[in-house]
């Protein structure tokens, strides 16, 4: 079903503004690099500078696949979502190019858009290890909420059996 297919049970697009205001609220996604198979999909925390780039921290060893996989990719893809319910829930899928950071442009971008929250364990890691920083360029985002319950939806009530 297309999304207008789905707008009478309550499921909407996403206008601009709420798409980067939810970017703006959230903090992780998954991020998908080409293959020359199945996708490789990472979580990966981000930081949004407020209109079209995310920055992401790498972090990495000798040898990093997601390193290798984002320097080779032509485009890539995120997904941001939160589902609070069954019937609150939002995601929005973002394309674009990624690219590393030279390290001398590092400092402007970390004190404005990096990422404001990581894994403890990848905090502490990126103390002793090295950490590359990437931006994200998005070139395309949609997306879709759906926010109460749909129209014609009645909850069961206590005691009543299923059919």
């Amino acid at each position: 079903m297309t999304v207008d297919q789905l707008g009478e049970y309550g499921m909407t697009e996403m206008s601009d503004d709420e798409v980067e205001g939810f970017l703006s609220s959230q903090s992780l996604g998954v991020l998908g690099l080409a293959t020359g198979g199945a996708p490789y999909m990472i979580p990966m925390s981000y930081g949004f500078d407020g209109g079209s780039r995310l920055y992401f921290f790498f972090l990495v060893g000798a040898e990093s696949r997601k390193e290798r996989l984002a320097e080779q990719a032509e485009s890539a893809g995120f997904l941001v979502y939160s589902a609070e319910t069954m019937f609150h829930w939002q995601s929005v899928l973002l394309t674009g190019a990624i690219r590393k950071l030279p390290e001398d442009g590092r400092a402007d971008v970390e004190a404005s858009s990096s990422p404001t929250w990581r894994p403890e364990l990848f905090e502490t890691a990126s103390e002793m290890e090295g950490t590359h920083l990437f931006e994200f360029q998005i070139e395309e985002w949609s997306g879709i909420r759906h926010v109460g319950l749909p129209p014609g939806f009645a909850p069961r009530q206590e005691g009543e059996e299923q059919d």
